[in-house]
């Protein structure tokens, strides 16, 4: 399915009838409507960040609803691509909080570096935000969550309430990081400020870990 470790962490729910089910109507919806992102893009956060490797969990909500945006990896866009308001308000507090400017909107440098990057929703409509919200989705992410806060000592950086909602699903032995979204309408309520990047790499040298390079930029990559 995926091709590497999360073939045999999520074994069951891959081989149930219900994923299966509700994964032929997904191919479906692709085959009928416009959906995002690409079909063979769905599953690219567990593809670049292996269950082993995961240090750093950052919760999304569904993809970017708009064509050309939604990669895969939450909150991240292919370089070229206009970026997203809540992108770039998470750049804005990086540079506050380590002196980085970022200009490539590409996250995979991220998640190559141990950061899982799940939105909840793994797809969405053209043009129609939560189109999925209320699907198995839900039920496979919640289950992927679980799962990787049994590795103990991972990051959980959970951003506005709906990833909050999140911590009921975490271990205890884990580091839970929160604030308000990214997005316009709340990040001068708390995530501008909030200096959660500096914070996970104190966590990970606490931890004798690799702490992350938060750069994107392509000469970093």
């Amino acid at each position: 399915m995926i091709g590497n470790e999360w073939d045999i962490v999520l074994k069951d729910i891959f081989d149930s009838e219900e994923f299966n089910i509700f994964m032929n109507n997904i191919y479906m919806d692709y085959e009928n409507f416009d959906v995002y992102p690409k079909r063979e893009d769905i599953f690219k956060a567990f593809e670049l960040t292996d269950y082993s490797d995961v240090k750093i969990v950052i919760l999304g909500q569904d993809p970017y609803h708009q064509r050309g945006q939604a990669n895969g990896l939450a909150f991240s866009v292919n370089k070229g691509v206009k970026m997203p308001p809540s992108l770039r308000n998470i750049f804005k507090e990086i540079k506050e909080d380590l002196g980085i400017v970022n200009t490539n909107t590409d996250l995979t440098n991220w998640a190559n570096q141990g950061i899982l990057l799940l939105n909840t929703v793994l797809t969405v409509k053209d043009s129609k935000p939560k189109s999925y919200a209320n699907t198995y989705w839900n039920k496979f992410t919640d289950k992927v969550i679980s799962r990787v806060s049994k590795k103990g000592n991972i990051i959980f950086l959970l951003w506005g309430n709906d990833a909050i909602n999140k911590s009921r699903l975490i271990c205890e032995n884990n580091y839970i990081l929160t604030s308000t979204h990214p997005s316009p309408l709340s990040a001068y309520r708390g995530f501008l400020g909030c200096r959660h990047f500096s914070k996970a790499n104190n966590i990970l040298v606490d931890l004798n870990k690799d702490i992350i390079d938060w750069s994107t930029n392509e000469n970093n990559n």
